[in-house]
């Protein structure tokens, strides 16, 4: 065999050595060799690989670095100039392909780089996401929670139920150590404990309202972290050493805080608040979370709204049971009142058939008696009992009338008259005492004054009566003038108060009568009175004058029966007196002539 050109001389050579050195060589070519078929299993199992051909071309660079090795492992003897030629073409194709690849590494890299802050992005991205997942899964829980305890809570409308059940429930759904509930005291000047779930605290205990961190639970509007050792925890440290727990408190409004007394508080202003404390276990290491709190607060809410139903449906309770008292005392009081009418009623069929009968027979023997021969003093007794007896018929009268006004049985009899003839009814009725007072009388008639009515002549007479009456009782010397007119419409607005509307329209009018008199006149004040039955003017001559106080008590009653109104002036004691009433009266338009004049009638 022909020996190598290149090996000018044999160079001697530690055996151990070469040995070392054939057997590297043969097993990073066979290393080398073993990555290339790694990565064609990659590749072939990705689904998605960019640069392809970029990993072919590493490949075959590290196949070529093998391959140089494994040609190598024949240089260690005497080898041929072919095996030299191999090698030298197998380095020179490495190291040509490892420039390439080195090159091409340079524009590779930026994109790698890209990609791989785009996966740090998409990493962020999804961290976020994960977050976002997390906080809807806690506010979802949070929602179950609200909504389990909400349930519990409105279940019952008892206050007391609703704070335990709202203890217990939140206790059991945080893992508390305690919960309580500081209410406020019967002063309103402390918190008193009402309510615990543990009963680590004494119930009862009080602690002042104006401490600093009860003014900042009442001025915070959700729930905050408050020192373990602080008045409103509470809390009786164990022996030993320990780990204080997180303690928080809230503030639950009392919206109807009248019904949130112990026992008989008393009115509190209208902002006051309860306060909740909730305490984690202690020893533990556990904190609250935004979540819990966030629970916490709809709680308080949802408790206060609770309350306020539970504080409604005691106030109702307590106004259905006053008004079903009182419904049985106004069911009593009718029956009495119906009772007194009975008794009334009766007292007064029997005056009217066993009092008035005999008073007719006592006045008209009294009358014939006056048309005998008799002496001065017989004839002054006879007179004095006719007019006794007149006066006790007269009161007779007035009281079956004032009755009757006054239960409603009272009916009005409609009818047509002559308007004109019930003035001078009444002038005629008067005429012999104002002549035996020496009185001017007058009545004046408007020449629009209808000669025919529709109404209740009887009634009308009456109050007519009753007013002139008076007038000419109480004057002793000078007039008594009587004026009848018809109200005009632009007119009726005066009359108008709040207990008389008056409305005109074409098928009635309203008649006004005014009646004055010079007499001893009425103060101011005591005019409210003259339509109060059985009151009579306690100033001026008219305490000589007997009487009932009735006649103008039920002038009134008439009146507003009638649907009119009446009114009294007087300037004042010795002044006169002026008496004014309309009324609605139908008009009869076939009966009825034109008086185109004004009549007077003078007495």
């Amino acid at each position: 065999m022909e020996s190598c050109d290149c090996i000018e001389t044999q160079w001697p050579a530690d055996e151990l050595l070469m040995k070392y050195q054939y057997l590297s060589d043969f097993f990073i070519a066979l290393a080398y060799f073993s990555i290339p078929l790694e990565l064609i299993y990659f590749v072939q199992k990705s689904a998605f690989f960019p640069y392809r051909w970029v990993l072919m071309q590493f490949g075959a660079f590290i196949v070529l670095c093998g391959a140089t090795h494994l040609i190598n492992l024949w240089t260690f003897t005497m080898h041929s100039k072919t095996v030299a030629v191999v090698m030298t073409v197998a380095k020179i194709s490495t190291a040509f392909v490892s420039c390439l690849t080195a090159l091409l590494l340079v524009h590779i890299i930026p994109d790698l780089l890209s990609v791989k802050t785009r996966e740090l992005f998409l990493k962020n991205r999804a961290e976020e996401l994960d977050r976002e997942m997390t906080l809807v899964l806690t506010q979802e829980e949070i929602g179950r929670h609200v909504r389990m305890l909400t349930h519990e809570i409105r279940s019952t409308l008892d206050r007391h139920t609703i704070l335990r059940t709202t203890l217990v429930e939140l206790g059991g759904t945080l893992g508390l150590e305690e919960c309580a509930l500081w209410m406020p005291s019967r002063t309103g000047l402390n918190l008193q404990l009402s309510h615990t779930l543990n009963r680590q605290m004494p119930v009862g205990s009080t602690i002042p309202i104006n401490l600093p961190i009860v003014n900042q639970v009442f001025n915070s509007k959700g729930a905050i972290r408050i020192p373990h050792n602080c008045p409103l925890a509470g809390i009786r440290p164990p022996a030993g050493r320990y780990v204080p727990p997180e303690v928080v408190a809230v503030r639950v409004p009392l919206l109807h805080h009248s019904n949130f007394q112990i026992n008989d508080w008393p009115e509190l202003p209208a902002k006051i608040y309860a306060i909740m404390v909730l305490m984690l276990p202690i020893g533990s290491a556990r904190t609250w979370h935004d979540h819990e709190l966030e629970l916490v607060d709809v709680v308080a809410d949802q408790v206060a709204v609770a309350l306020s139903h539970a504080a409604i449906l005691e106030e109702s309770m307590r106004a259905r049971d006053q008004l079903m008292e009182q419904n049985v005392a106004l069911d009593l009081a009718r029956r009495e009142a119906e009772a007194a009418i009975h008794a009334r009623n009766d007292f007064l069929a029997v005056m009217n058939h066993e009092m008035r009968t005999p008073m007719h027979t006592i006045i008209a023997l009294s009358s014939l008696l006056l048309e005998t021969e008799l002496t001065p003093e017989q004839r002054v007794m006879v007179e004095t009992v006719l007019k006794s007896g007149n006066l006790l018929a007269t009161l007779i009268n007035d009281v079956l009338d004032l009755s009757r006004l006054e239960d409603g049985s009272m009916e009005l009899d409609i009818g047509t008259f002559n308007l004109h003839a019930v003035f001078r009814e009444v002038i005629n009725l008067v005429k012999p005492i104002t002549s035996v007072k020496k009185l001017s009388m007058s009545l004046i008639l408007a020449p629009d004054l209808p000669v025919y009515a529709v109404g209740d002549e009887k009634r009308l007479i009456q109050v007519i009566l009753n007013i002139v009456g008076n007038a000419v009782k109480f004057t002793k010397e000078g007039y008594v003038s009587i004026t009848a007119s018809i109200v005009k419409p632009e007119s009726l607005r005066d009359w108008r108060t709040p207990e008389f509307h008056p409305v005109s329209s074409d098928d009635h009018f309203y008649l006004r009568v005014q009646v004055k008199d010079s007499g001893c006149g009425i103060s101011p004040q005591e005019i409210p009175l003259l339509f109060t039955k059985f009151v009579q003017s306690q100033s001026g001559p008219s305490r000589s004058n007997v009487g009932t106080g009735l006649g103008l008590a039920i002038s009134k009653r008439f009146v507003n029966l009638m649907k009119g109104h009446i009114l009294i002036e007087s300037e004042g004691l010795d002044k006169g007196c002026t008496a004014t009433f309309i009324m609605r009266l139908g008009l009869c338009n076939d009966l009825n002539e034109e008086s185109g004049q004004l009549i007077v009638a003078r007495t």
